[in-house]
């Protein structure tokens, strides 16, 4: 199956490290209905492999509940750099 999404799709290597001080939950949402949601903490780098136009967005933690903080899109420009909150 991950052969199928690498062809139709093109798989894409993204990084995104944490920089900020609490932890955040990154999520990753694709076609074909990937998805990958991980929880970083500060200092934490995260790198998988997500189908091209994927959308990343990172969510924080308020006092009055989850914040979205930063919404991404997988290229293959932001293949070679890390993403840093």
């Amino acid at each position: 199956m991950l052969n199928k999404l690498i062809l139709i799709f093109g798989m894409v290597e993204f990084s995104y490290k944490n920089e900020g001080c609490r932890m955040v939950v990154l999520r990753c949402i694709g076609p074909s209905n990937f998805f990958l949601e991980r929880v970083l903490f500060p200092t934490n780098i995260l790198t998988f492999m997500a189908p091209k136009n994927s959308r990343v967005e990172i969510w924080g933690n308020e006092l009055y509940g989850p914040n979205l903080e930063e919404r991404l899109r997988v290229s293959s420009e932001n293949q070679n750099s890390t993403l840093v909150s």
